[in-house]
């Protein structure tokens, strides 16, 4: 079920993505807000909303409809990060391993250090 709404998510990002890539840009209506223009309002007169305005206000509802479903799922399942995984692993001590069966027991006792290897001096 996640990966099928996590399908119609994608779909639902690229429809919003064409249908405001196919609107008209407005960039003299910012120009025309400040003095360039006949414009008496903010970001200039609007008219009425056209269908594509109404289609992109429809597909970012439900893009945000979709995302927070999808949330929702995530943090109902219970999915951990892989991070967090990661850190489980490192911070749990390592396991001596186990001698074969017919393999002699180690000695105990510890190991004699060896001596440190003696380097030459330079000739003077």
């Amino acid at each position: 079920m996640v990966i099928a709404l996590s399908i119609v998510h994608l779909l639902i990002a690229i429809v919003l993505i064409v249908i405001v890539l196919l609107q008209s840009g407005k960039g003299a209506d910012i120009g025309a807000a400040f003095g360039g223009g006949s414009s008496q309002t903010l970001f200039g007169g609007r008219g009425a909303a056209t269908f594509l305005s109404k289609l992109t206000l429809a597909a970012a509802v439900l893009f945000m409809v979709s995302s927070l479903i999808l949330t929702i799922i995530a943090e109902r399942s219970g999915s951990s990060s892989v991070i967090t995984e990661e850190r489980v692993r490192q911070t749990a001590p390592a396991q001596a391993p186990v001698p074969p069966a017919g393999a002699p027991a180690p000695s105990t006792s510890p190991a004699e250090p060896t001596p440190p290897a003696q380097v030459p001096s330079a000739a003077k």
